[in-house]
């Protein structure tokens, strides 16, 4: 967090709080809330020079503006104590917001108990204020083991990466700050429940491409950072820079982004600008940390020096490029596209393991293949008697035979009482399933794996 914005939205907090209590202590009309009206106005004029939109959270005891937590609520008086009471805990400012409108819903605060506390409803429609709930998907610390949950989370971010794509189109520079209000949640997740939240990069949504890849590199590349031991400011600093690594494809002309067929040598050449692109983006926009446009423009660099940019070379590549390079890759090959069959991962990782080391990392390719593993977490796999089950998790010794639960029978019946198996683990018994056969489409069968892990 930068010590400017920080200022900024401890000003927005301040000014509030005084617009409410002149505003309660005053008759309509008093000049004293009019100037405390017209400085709460500018304040938030400079906190959106930085951002499209301010979001003041009122969780339990403490006061966020977006992700800084910045001071105990009682500090913005009774009158939004009483706020909370009556069931809006967030209130969302958007850029545009007229002096008027700021007025209005001092208004509305001051006179809510008059209106029976019917929270969100007592308020008028207004274009650049929005009040309402802090959700599940935003209290995403309350129930991490939840894979219905998670997946909520999942699917916000995906939205949350198309924003960002559409604002990087308008704009010339991404939203930063809900990228990183994003992040946070899924680097938390990553911290506490990885292998669930891995489990839904699996997901293959062909409609939203782009935005999936963003969101499953992000993810994946944040999965082997935990794995080497980042955690906190640094691991989000991760997730955020992978996030952003093709941010640069803004620039490309669409004819060529979508194109079903091989690109030709002139539009791979435009395609490869995306590097540069994606750099000077992200060099430009602030609230994004250095490591952001290093990974945009190295992550299609190799160890041995092939990839581009064309005529770049490096004695090394920064631990972040080659983290998202391996996650770029992975999720690039198993994603079906219009012009592409998604391919098994055993096929990705004797991609990522040829050439000897010459393209990537090894060292880190085999701890990626331990993440990962052969058949990844909430894939639906047949077993080699016959059962279906859905792989819990993988284990690092031998990533062909992960820890899995059994779902269908034999007979293709599901089970009253699914169970889970080590494949592992040796048995005498021939009846016990004892390895993988082949991974299935879950796309074929009438329920969802993931929620049955």
């Amino acid at each position: 967090m930068t010590a400017p914005r920080f200022q900024l939205a401890d000003e927005v907090l301040r000014r509030f709080a005084a617009s409410l209590r002149s505003a309660q202590l005053y008759s309509p009309g008093h000049p004293i809330i009019g100037r405390n009206l017209e400085s709460l106005s500018g304040a938030f004029q400079l906190l959106h020079s930085l951002q499209p939109a301010v979001v003041i959270g009122l969780v339990g005891e403490e006061v966020i503006v977006d992700d800084m937590p910045m001071a105990r609520a009682d500090t913005l008086g009774p009158l939004v104590r009483r706020l909370q009471q009556s069931g809006v805990d967030r209130i969302t400012v958007d850029r545009g917001v007229t002096a008027g409108e700021i007025a209005t819903f001092v208004s509305a605060v001051t006179t809510i108990d008059a209106r029976n506390g019917d929270g969100a409803e007592a308020f008028p429609p207004m274009a650049h204020i929005r009040v309402g709930r802090v959700t599940v998907e935003q209290r995403v610390e309350s129930s991490l083991t939840d894979m219905a949950t998670i997946k909520r989370l999942y699917s916000d971010a995906v939205t949350v990466a198309s924003d960002v794509w559409d604002s990087a189109q308008s704009e010339g520079r991404p939203d930063a700050t809900v990228a990183r209000t994003m992040i946070d949640g899924l680097a938390q997740a990553v911290a506490q429940n990885r292998t669930a939240l891995l489990a839904l990069t699996t997901l293959k949504n062909y409609d939203n491409y782009t935005f999936t890849h963003m969101v499953n590199v992000s993810i994946l590349t944040m999965g082997q950072a935990r794995g080497l031991g980042m955690d906190g400011a640094l691991l989000r600093e991760f997730g955020l820079a992978a996030l952003m690594h093709d941010i640069g494809k803004v620039r490309t002309p669409i004819d060529i982004l979508n194109k079903a067929e091989k690109l030709t040598d002139a539009e791979f050449a435009i395609m490869k600008r995306h590097t540069v692109d994606g750099a000077e983006i992200l060099r430009m926009t602030p609230e994004v940390p250095a490591l952001a446009p290093v990974v945009a423009f190295e992550h299609h660099l190799r160890i041995d020096g092939s990839g581009y940019p064309d005529g770049v070379s490096r004695s090394s590549l920064n631990i972040g490029t080659m983290l998202c390079s391996i996650a770029d890759v992975y999720d690039a090959m198993r994603s079906q596209r219009s012009y592409q069959q998604s391919f098994p991962t055993d096929r990705i990782l004797a991609v990522l393991k040829r050439n000897d080391g010459t393209q990537f990392d090894q060292h880190l390719v085999r701890r990626f293949v331990q993440l990962i593993g052969i058949y990844p977490a909430g894939t639906l796999v047949r077993l080699n008697t016959g059962e279906v089950a859905v792989v819990m998790s993988v284990y690092a010794p031998d990533p062909y035979r992960p820890h899995v639960r059994v779902l269908l029978g034999r007979d293709s019946s599901r089970l009253d009482l699914p169970f889970d198996l080590n494949l592992w683990e040796t048995s005498d018994d021939p009846q016990r399933p004892a390895s993988i056969v082949a991974p299935l489409d879950s796309t074929n069968y009438q329920f969802d794996p993931l929620l049955l892990m």
